[in-house]
């Protein structure tokens, strides 16, 4: 299994960490999903079968591709939201690297970066967000402000030195 399998949204029925901002994201999309997309799509689908000839008719062929598209996306959420635990509480603010924080590094050639550890199904949410099971999250973990960190790529390995570790976003630096 490669580095990328692992930190895909897991579609088995493993437990796995998410935030609470994450969790919410998937379920307001469940719910998009079942609400308002799915009755959108079925609709558009009866009026397509009402105009005769199905196996011709291009509307109704997308439209079922698409239905089957979010019955599948639905079972997913569904399947993980019932095996996600919540971490809805912030890490602590004392200097260390948590799930949750937001952490600021920087390479030997003086890029910065900031990353938020959070969960492998929320990875996509924003900007730096990278699953805990990143090899540059495991390199983070437990380690602190000032600490250095080797984190072998597929490139080979880079160090970075850890400028700051927040439990809030960049700008909202109250701690």
């Amino acid at each position: 299994m490669g580095t990328r399998d692992r930190t895909r949204p897991d579609e088995s029925r493993k437990p796995s960490y998410i935030t609470a901002e994450g969790y919410r994201r998937l379920e307001e999309e469940a719910h998009r999903l079942w609400t308002e997309e799915r009755p959108r799509l079925a609709q558009a689908v009866a009026v397509a079968a009402a105009e005769g000839d199905r196996s011709e008719n291009a509307e109704y062929i997308y439209g079922k591709r698409k239905l089957a598209e979010i019955d599948r996306r639905l079972k997913f959420l569904s399947g993980r939201l019932d095996v996600l635990t919540i971490v809805d509480q912030k890490p602590r603010a004392d200097g260390k690297v948590y799930f949750g924080c937001y952490v600021t590094v920087e390479d030997e050639a003086g890029e910065r970066a900031c990353y938020r550890l959070v969960g492998p199904d929320e990875t996509g949410a924003g900007e730096g967000f990278i699953s805990i099971e990143s090899p540059m999250a495991r390199a983070l973990l437990g380690k602190e402000e000032g600490d250095e960190v080797t984190v072998v790529r597929p490139r080979g390995a880079v160090t970075y030195v850890i400028d700051a570790v927040d439990v809030n976003p960049p700008g909202n630096a109250r701690r």
